[in-house]
């Protein structure tokens, strides 16, 4: 794909998200299809108009964090994109609301976030060495949306709009020190969750869910950017959204929405939608 069909496709893609409204035909199932590295391409370019929009990235969310998947997708690792400062909200006391009204289908799914504290460079098999980077961990919800029919999407797809993401909500964070991780490695390999709606339980999964651990699945991330050229590593102050623990719910207005977490210290969250 050329420089301007890449442009042409990246704003396409944030005009659907803007108004919003259907794209007919995923870029993956139009005429020449639409492979990862192109897509990835397009991701770029989304980051180049939004930059130019007065917007900044702040970090990654990261896709198909599950190695069951990758053979089926023909993937040999997750894929990522970008999130920015106006689609990233801290919520220190655990609750915040959301006008779901501008999205067009959306979906919530409770994710672990990590702030780093410094680039990181580790073995994507060692989870000490991967939270060694981090400042932080918090519980978050990261709110999906899809522009293109009945959710059906490649991976070349999601990466080329923006990662599907809308919104990240993140909760209280809990410091990350030298004393906290081998208890912290041991408490995300094993920590269990559950998603509530209205009160009532409609899903449940665990930190096993990305990549056996979310640290684990930080470290993939790392390693993949950089066996990717051109790639940006990790860089110190990153927020990396590092998958969802549960399958993903849609969601709509007058909703509450609460992640509960067991195994690990980190407080519940809650979302209320609009």
């Amino acid at each position: 794909m050329d420089p301007n069909a890449t442009t042409g496709l990246a704003r396409e893609i944030l005009d659907a998200y803007a108004k919003p409204h259907a794209i007919a035909v995923a870029p993956s199932g139009r005429d020449g299809g639409l492979d990862l590295a192109t897509a990835y391409g397009v991701e770029s370019a989304i980051v180049g108009l939004r930059r130019a929009a007065g917007h900044t990235p702040v970090g990654l969310k990261v896709g198909y964090a599950n190695k069951a998947v990758w053979r089926a997708l023909k993937l040999e690792t997750l894929v990522w994109a970008h999130m920015y400062d106006d689609t990233v909200e801290h919520a220190p006391a655990n609750r915040a609301s959301l006008d779901v009204s501008r999205l067009f289908a959306p979906k919530i799914e409770p994710e672990i976030v990590f702030k780093l504290a410094r680039p990181l460079d580790a073995d994507a098999a060692d989870a000490a060495a991967v939270l060694g980077a981090v400042e932080w961990v918090a519980l978050g919800f990261e709110i999906i949306d899809c522009v293109f029919p009945d959710w059906k999407v490649q991976p070349a797809d999601f990466v080329a709009a923006k990662g599907l993401h809308a919104r990240l909500i993140v909760g209280a964070p809990r410091t990350v020190d030298n004393a906290t991780i081998p208890a912290l490695v041991d408490a995300l390999a094993t920590f269990k969750v559950k998603l509530s709606k209205d009160g009532e339980g409609v899903a449940e999964g665990g930190g096993r869910n990305s990549l056996r651990s979310p640290a684990l699945c930080l470290g993939e991330l790392a390693s993949a950017l950089r066996r990717q050229a051109g790639s940006a590593r990790l860089a110190a102050g990153a927020l990396i959204s590092s998958g969802t623990l549960t399958e993903s719910q849609p969601i709509g207005p007058d909703q509450a929405w609460t992640a509960s977490l067991q195994g690990i210290d980190l407080p519940d969250l809650t979302l209320r939608t609009v």
